[in-house]
């Protein structure tokens, strides 16, 4: 069963492969979707700063059926936070809101500012600050892991050059259609673990006549097929919903990809339109 299958960290920590997303799920419904979805059997949350739900999720790791060191939780720090100081305050404020001794996983949401997402002005220098900030939270006990996300090759060159812990995640935009198989590589090379937010780009992807047809040949649905996809690829998956069904159906992935069909998968290409979501900085690409 996929929900009991783990990948190991450079640290040795260990990290589900398959972990519920919960960006819009408002805050006031994060607990109850954290019950429902440790009912299904996850076990790993992936929450941010940005996604004004921090509580909620806290409420239900506290509140849920299992030990808290059963679970894995990651959230991220605002991308706005570029400083030492400000990252470091975050961190503990994160932990005082969700309400936990420790987060299993802190990551850095986003290079730059979503204001300036892949703009001219870099950020290396900033985010330097802000990896060693997590470096020393991570040094006191108060995270297990710590990561970065949507960083590309450079992003992450500049931050290898000096840091003390290397990044353990790079957690990106990745699902069949659009897969920085270049960025994903590097990332293998370095040790570094990609999770795929996203995966089934939310619900773009569904309306796709090859990848719905790939999917009844395997009897499975499109969502499915698409979840199966990055994690054959190596990578953590981070569907996302707050639907109890939808959450035991994503996890149902009880058959694995020919070569042929992954190929086939890799290659496809068609127009990327995220219909209402295609606005946001990590999908527009600005």
């Amino acid at each position: 069963m996929i929900l009991n299958e783990v990948y190991e960290l450079s640290n040795g920590v260990k990290i589900p492969k398959l972990g519920l997303g919960t960006w819009f799920i408002p805050d006031e419904q994060a607990a109850e979707a954290v019950r429902q979805a440790v009912k299904a059997g996850y076990r790993h949350f992936d929450t941010a700063q940005a996604y004004g739900n921090e509580a909620g999720i806290g409420e239900g790791a506290r509140s849920c059926s299992v030990p808290r060191e059963e679970l894995f939780i990651t959230s991220k720090i605002a991308a706005e936070h570029k400083s030492y100081e400000t990252a470091a305050k975050s961190i503990d404020d994160t932990i005082e809101k969700m309400g936990l001794e420790y987060i299993d996983m802190m990551i850095i949401h986003s290079p730059q500012p979503w204001k300036e997402f892949r703009s001219e002005k870099r950020y290396f220098e900033e985010n330097r600050e802000v990896w060693r900030a997590l470096e020393d939270a991570y040094a006191a006990g108060k995270l297990k892991a710590i990561g970065v996300s949507n960083f590309l090759m450079d992003d992450l060159e500049k931050l290898l050059l000096d840091c003390k812990v290397k990044p353990m995640v790079n957690q990106i935009l990745a699902h069949i259609g659009n897969t920085p198989f270049p960025l994903m590589d590097f990332c293998k090379e370095q040790g570094i673990l990609v999770e795929a937010y996203s995966p089934i780009a939310h619900g773009e992807v569904l309306r796709n006549e090859k990848i719905i047809g790939l999917a009844q040949k395997y009897g499975v649905s499109a969502a499915q097929l698409c979840i199966r996809y990055v994690l054959a690829l190596g990578a953590v998956a981070l569907p996302k919903t707050a639907n109890p069904v939808h959450m035991r159906e994503n996890a149902a992935l009880e058959f694995e990809l020919s070569e042929n069909d992954m190929e086939l998968l890799k290659r496809l290409e068609f127009d990327k339109d995220y219909g209402e979501f295609s606005h946001f900085p990590v999908f527009s690409g600005k």
